[in-house]
C-alpha cells in the first residue's frame, strides 16, 4: 500500500511538473541615462516581485523568467531591444518602456507581433485611441492635468503660464494643458518650451514673469529640466505658485532642486503620502505594505516603482485566470477589474486600456524636503 501511495504521489508530481512552464516576462527599463531615477525603482520592483513569486512556487506552478534590458531612455535603442525580446527571447509579455517617447516608438512593432505590452509611461497617446495589445499603468497626463486644473479652479486661479519640455512626455502634457484649459476656465497667458538637456530656463521665465495678471506657472517634464526651472524661479523671485507634473514625483527631484523645491505643488500618486491617508482609503494597506517591502531592500520608495508593481501584479492575475498564450494573456489583462494597486484602482475594458481616473491622484506640496497632502 505504501509503495502504491508513493507511486501515485510521484505520478501526480510528474504530471504537475510536465504541465508547468517558465513564463517569460520582458522588461524595457531606463536604468541608466537622464531618466535613471524613473527606471531604477522600476527594475528594483520587478526583480523583487519576481524573486518573491518564484520563492513561493511561481504562478500556478509556473516560474517567472524576468528578462530586463536597459533602454537608456533612447527610443531607437528601445525598438531594437523590443525586437530582441519578441523574436530572440520569445517573451510572453512585456512590461515598459519607462518613457512615453520610447513606448510610442515600439507600439507599431507590438501591434504587428501581437505581444501584450503593459507600459509604465504616462502619455495618453499610448492608449488613446485604444491599441489592442497595449495597456499602461502610469496615470495619463490628461488625468494629471484635470487634477491640477480642478485644484486651480477651487483656488480661483485662471491665468496660467506653461513651460514644457520638448520631449514625448512634455509635448503630450502641453497638448493636454492647452486642450483642457477651457473646460476649467483657465487662460493660457504664456507658452514656453525647453529642451531635454537644457539647464537654464531664465530667458523663458523672464518672459513669463513679465506677463500681466499671471497667477501660476505649470512646468511639465522629467528631471533634470524641472529642477532647473525650480531653481530659476527662486533666483528670479517669482512669487506665483509653481506647479509641476507627476513626472517629478520622486525624492530625486527634491534632491536635485534642493530648497527651491519647497512650495511646489503637483499631482502625485498616493504612495507619496500613504501615511497621511485616512484609514478607510482602500489603497492605504497596499501602499504601506509595498513601501515597507521596497524600503527594506532599496531605500526611499518611488511612485515610478509603483507603476512596475501594478504592471507585474496585473500580469500575475491574468496568468492566474488561466492564460495559456499571448492572446489569452492579453484578453485576461483587458478583463482587470477593481485591482487595488499602487497607482490607483484599475478597471480596464475593451474601450479603456489605461484604467484610472483623476481621483487616483492626490495634490501634494513640497515642504521642508517632504511631501504634504493638501487636497485629497
Amino acid at each position: 500500500m505504501k509503495k502504491f501511495a508513493l507511486f501515485v504521489l510521484l505520478f501526480v508530481f510528474t504530471v504537475v511538473s510536465a504541465n508547468a512552464k517558465v513564463i517569460k516576462i520582458g522588461a524595457l527599463v531606463s536604468i541608466t541615462g537622464p531618466t535613471a531615477f524613473l527606471g531604477e525603482p522600476e527594475r528594483n520592483t520587478l526583480e523583487m516581485l519576481t524573486k518573491e513569486v518564484n520563492k513561493n512556487g511561481g504562478i500556478k506552478g509556473n516560474k517567472i523568467d524576468l528578462i530586463v534590458y536597459d533602454t537608456k531612455g533612447n527610443p531607437s535603442s528601445t525598438v531594437v531591444l523590443a525586437r530582441k525580446l519578441i523574436y530572440s527571447d520569445k517573451v510572453d509579455v512585456i512590461i515598459g518602456p519607462t518613457r512615453s517617447g520610447s513606448t510610442l516608438a515600439i507600439i507599431p512593432l507590438i501591434e504587428r507581433s501581437r505581444v501584450p505590452l503593459v507600459s509604465m509611461a504616462a502619455s495618453h497617446k499610448i492608449t488613446k485611441p485604444v491599441k489592442k495589445w497595449v495597456f499602461k499603468t502610469a496615470p495619463s497626463d490628461s488625468l494629471a492635468v484635470e487634477r491640477i486644473y480642478s485644484y486651480m479652479k477651487d483656488k480661483g486661479i485662471k491665468n496660467v503660464a506653461l513651460l514644457t519640455a520638448s520631449t514625448g512626455f512634455g509635448s503630450s502634457g502641453r497638448e493636454e494643458l492647452k486642450r483642457l484649459a477651457p473646460k476649467y476656465d483657465i487662460k493660457i497667458v504664456a507658452d514656453e518650451l525647453f529642451g531635454p538637456k537644457d539647464t537654464n530656463m531664465t530667458s523663458q521665465l523672464i518672459k513669463i514673469k513679465n506677463v500681466k495678471g499671471l497667477q501660476a506657472i505649470v512646468c511639465w517634464g522629467t528631471n533634470p529640466g524641472p529642477a532647473s526651472v525650480a531653481k530659476n524661479v527662486k533666483e528670479l523671485n517669482i512669487k506665483v505658485p509653481l506647479f509641476m507634473s507627476h513626472g517629478v514625483a520622486s525624492k530625486k527631484f527634491i534632491e536635485l532642486a534642493g530648497n527651491a523645491s519647497n512650495g511646489i505643488i503637483l499631482p502625485g500618486g498616493k504612495l507619496l503620502i500613504a501615511d497621511q491617508l485616512p484609514e478607510n482609503d482602500p489603497q492605504k494597506k497596499v501602499l504601506l505594505a509595498y513601501k515597507k517591502m521596497y524600503e527594506a531592500k532599496f531605500g526611499p520608495v518611488s511612485t515610478f516603482g509603483g507603476h512596475a508593481y501594478d504592471a507585474f501584479n496585473i500580469i500575475e492575475m491574468a496568468i492566474e485566470k488561466g492564460a495559456a498564450n499571448r492572446a489569452s494573456l492579453r484578453n485576461n489583462i483587458e478583463k482587470t477589474k477593481n485591482f487595488v494597486g499602487i497607482t490607483g484602482i484599475f478597471n480596464y475594458s475593451k474601450n479603456d486600456h489605461a484604467g484610472l481616473n483623476p481621483s487616483d491622484f492626490a495634490i501634494v506640496k513640497i515642504e521642508n524636503g517632504n511631501w504634504k497632502l493638501i487636497a485629497y
